[in-house]
């Protein structure tokens, strides 16, 4: 079994601080979950694949909390990589995702 190591963008982290106590919490233990297995679920893991701009990316819906996080993999160091953690509020979270996969790949 693949072990998984995790990394925050730095905005990542700092949406991560900004969150409500209780919402940490819930998106501690969504996070440690995914992390297990953090591959696409067409490939047996727990990741939800986005598509669009976003593909290669995939997300973790709290719906309670109504809070994704977008995340990326990278294979190769065996990484899950967190990109956003927000609300999603419209597609918001999704636009701010595909403007750090941008800004981090420049």
């Amino acid at each position: 079994m693949r072990i998984w190591n995790l990394e925050f963008l730095p905005e990542a982290d700092k949406d991560h601080d900004k969150l409500d106590k209780s919402v940490r919490i819930q998106v501690d233990k969504a996070i440690n979950k995914v992390l297990q297995n953090p591959l696409p679920d067409y490939e047996g893991g727990y990741g939800k694949p986005l598509s669009g701009d976003l593909a290669g990316c995939l997300k973790i819906k709290l719906k309670k909390a109504g809070v994704r996080v977008i995340y990326k993999l990278i294979r190769v160091d065996d990484v899950m990589k967190v990109v956003v953690i927000a609300a999603r509020a419209d597609d918001e979270v999704y636009e701010i995702a595909q403007k750090r996969v941008k800004d981090e790949e420049t």
